[in-house]
């Protein structure tokens, strides 16, 4: 007999019902949609941000621009563990084994406290080696080093609140989802204008306004995983840090916290070659980075929602419908790309000008890097299309291998080239943005024309001997 944490909610039962039977379309709209406008949300929250740091100084927005690239670096162990984790409970879900569900739930949310626990141990008491080890310039250490200390607790938070929005997600609760970040960045933003406009802060103070803001999450977060959430609600006596629950997710979560560290990495990298153009450079490859995610941030919230779709279906044993997700994600993403590229370019003048204030030279780094990395954008969204359909059917190899030649092939060597062999100056790492994004894209196409191609002859060799 079933006990009350191992029961199935009617949402839950209903969410279920619908993500396997109901219209395809309708189902990506409700499902991707409320998580792309989440991700178009917090992008552009993140400029306003950024927006606020100018206003202390450039300085101050190249030193958040730096570190925010060292940050993304760590918080890709969380954010793997995340992603990897929550498509082996949303494949598990699919299936129907509930307590089984219960089990992994509960075992990744112990798994990423005692993980948040090592990235303080390692990275708090050792924060400005670190930052020196990463090539940051004295300037930046200077200004954001206090910055970074902050910014490594609130990671910490921001590991068990992606993990509860990785486990919404699986469930698909994506207006919960939606309605709960947009809370939190109501809050954040408040809060950094509070402390930026009001009490005339630096950028510590904008650490400050992330750690609150993510702490509020967190207690929402805690409140929820109650036993009143049945088998998506923590239990430690469900906790089981074995080969049949915490193995596979492990070893699914590897290749993406491995893709996700060496793609952080590989910007850390691209951004200590490019102080050699000055901090305002790096700055402003952050800043173009971050006007690129008003496009790619949306793009990539298709991804998210399209990968539990195809996982939750496969394991349900839904192939073919599994397949016609991943072919409508793909139409939203190129969509998606042509609006955003359009948006962006026609109204590049005013976004730069929002970050530059009275900085020309400030404005026409950003306006000149981002011009080239735009052209991106739209293969971008074949790449996360092709994500979302490597990452349902559980094929992290390949996009680990996707994103590690994305940085390593496509990125850095071209800009080591560019930087030795050429006078074209700053513009170089606008250059690289544009060859590794269309380049990512290309290789993710002809991975998933060959992929796609073996799925398709491993069905028809089933369905021959299911009819033998």
């Amino acid at each position: 007999m079933k006990t009350e944490n191992e029961k199935l909610s009617k949402r839950d039962e209903k969410n279920r019902e619908y993500i396997l039977n109901g219209n395809m379309w309708s189902v990506v709209m409700r499902i991707c949609f409320p998580l792309a406008l989440y991700q178009s949300l917090t992008q552009i929250f993140k400029i306003f941000d950024s927006q606020m740091a100018s206003y202390i100084s450039s300085e101050a927005v190249s030193a958040v621009a730096y570190l925010s690239q060292l940050n993304m670096a760590i918080s890709a162990v969380g954010g793997g563990l995340a992603v990897g984790a929550s498509l082996k409970i949303s494949e598990t879900f699919g299936a129907g084994d509930f307590k089984k569900v219960k089990k992994q739930v509960s075992t990744l949310y112990l798994i990423c406290g005692l993980i948040g626990l090592i990235i303080i141990g390692v990275f708090v008491p050792f924060a400005e080696g670190f930052l020196r080890m990463a090539k940051t310039p004295d300037e930046l250490i200077t200004v954001g080093k206090q910055y970074f200390i902050i910014e490594t607790f609130s990671l910490v938070i921001l590991f068990f609140n992606n993990v509860y929005i990785a486990i919404e997600r699986a469930r698909g609760n994506s207006k919960r989802i939606l309605n709960l970040n947009v809370m939190m960045i109501v809050v954040k933003l408040s809060l950094t204008a509070w402390f930026v406009y009001g009490l005339h802060g630096n950028v510590t103070s904008i650490a400050i306004a992330t750690l609150l803001s993510q702490l509020l999450m967190f207690g929402i977060a805690i409140k929820n995983m109650s036993g009143k959430e049945g088998i998506f609600g923590f239990s430690i006596r469900a906790t089981a840090l074995n080969h049949e629950i915490a193995s596979p997710m492990i070893k699914q979560s590897i290749p993406v916290i491995v893709e996700k560290f060496s793609f952080a990495i590989g910007k850390v990298i691209v951004n200590s070659m490019s102080t050699g153009y000055g901090a305002l450079t790096v700055g402003a490859l952050g800043i173009s980075n971050n006007i690129g995610g008003i496009t790619t941030n949306p793009q990539n919230g298709f991804q998210e929602g399209g990968a539990a779709i195809i996982s939750q279906n496969l394991g349900a044993k839904q192939y073919d419908r599994a397949f016609d997700a991943f072919k409508k994600i793909m139409v939203c993403n190129i969509v998606v790309g042509f609006i955003g590229y359009g948006l962006t370019m026609w109204n590049l003048q005013i976004i730069s000008g929002m970050f530059a204030k009275d900085d020309v030279v400030f404005r026409e780094l950003i306006q000149h890097i981002y011009r080239y990395e735009a052209y991106g954008v739209v293969p971008l969204g074949i790449h996360a299309s092709i994500m979302a359909l490597l990452y349902g059917y559980g094929l992290m190899k390949y996009t680990f291998l996707v994103n590690f030649m994305r940085v390593f092939a496509l990125r850095v060597p071209v800009l080591w080239f560019l930087q030795n062999y050429t006078n074209i100056g700053s513009d170089s790492v606008g250059i690289v943005m544009m060859i590794s994004n269309i380049g990512v894209g290309v290789l993710s196409a002809l991975i998933a024309i060959i992929e796609i191609g073996k799925i398709r002859k491993q069905r028809m060799q089933e369905e021959q001997r299911v009819a033998v």
